[in-house]
């Protein structure tokens, strides 16, 4: 614990010479908030809860992009090479990466609340505790997913290419920037096989309807298994060296790191009660005036 603790001091120094990872960790969450809430919160306080939820699980989702590419660009500039010199491992490398990267991360999403609050009247903040539990672990879920990104790729063009694919369908199909209740039915119940997905609903019901920690416990579970399986993966995968070549096993472990969110998906899918609550909050949302609506 030691090790990681001083690594994250160190990770953080770096982290903010790297002007990507700033980009997506500060510059890319600020212009959603502003964009959202001047475009689509024209409507009363709650619609500003309302979105605010969805700019912080922006702000959360975009670390695994900002941390991927700082991860690939550390190994091809020899960075990580010199950690490899020292008496530590692959797991507290990686761990004082999602510790630096939450740290970074937490001035962006005071930044947004106080926004939110002063300069457009939000009044609602929901319930503390939930949205600390789901930010924290939804942090450390979505660096985890970065770290396998960044341990399967061998160079940034790579990188971004799987990160646009990953991040169009996170940002398109979670509710996080169309509403999941305008879409069919069945890209609703599709929508939970991805992690973003509890994320989002998590958010909006904590702050919306003001759900405690049990009334998110589902999707408080459901990241926190992401941030251990996907923790365990990156780890197995990890490469200190550009030359090392990518195993032949990564395929079967990232594909372990699905799992969760395939055996969650089909959960949902029977139990229908995420998506029914996330309809209701919509509803409710709905006669405040939330521009995209239309009212």
């Amino acid at each position: 614990m030691t090790a990681t603790m001083a690594l994250t001091g160190v990770r953080m120094r770096l982290a903010l010479r790297n002007r990507a990872f700033i980009f997506f960790t500060v510059v890319m969450p600020i212009a959603f908030l502003f964009g959202f809430f001047l475009i689509f919160g024209r409507g009363g306080p709650l619609a500003i809860t309302y979105l605010l939820a969805v700019v912080l699980a922006l702000s959360v989702m975009g670390s695994f992009w900002g941390l991927s590419m700082q991860l690939v660009s550390f190994r091809e500039q020899g960075i990580l090479r010199r950690f490899r010199l020292t008496p530590i491992g692959a797991g507290p490398l990686l761990a004082s990466s999602i510790f630096s990267n939450y740290m970074l991360t937490l001035p962006t999403i005071v930044i947004e609340f106080l926004a939110a609050w002063w300069l457009f009247g939000m009044k609602q903040f929901g319930d503390p505790l939930s949205i600390i539990l789901l930010l924290t672990i939804g942090s450390a879920a979505f660096s985890a997913l970065g770290l396998i990104v960044a341990s399967v790729t061998n160079s940034m063009q790579e990188t971004q290419a799987i990160n646009n694919v990953l991040w169009s369908v996170f940002f398109f199909l979670s509710g996080a920037t169309i509403p999941l209740p305008v879409f069919p039915l069945w890209i609703q119940h599709a929508a939970f096989y991805l992690p973003a997905t509890y994320l989002v609903s998590g958010l909006e019901r904590a702050m919306v309807l003001g759900a405690g920690v049990m009334g998110v416990a589902s999707d408080l579970g459901a990241l926190a298994a992401s941030v251990i399986v996907a923790f365990e993966v990156s780890r197995r995968l990890f490469r200190w060296e550009p030359e090392e070549k990518v195993p032949s096993r990564a395929k079967v472990w990232v594909l372990v790191a699905v799992i969760p969110f395939l055996l969650l998906g089909a959960i949902e899918s029977r139990s229908k009660t995420q998506v029914t609550q996330i309809q209701q909050i919509f509803h409710a949302i709905a006669p405040e005036g939330l521009s995209f609506t239309g009212k």
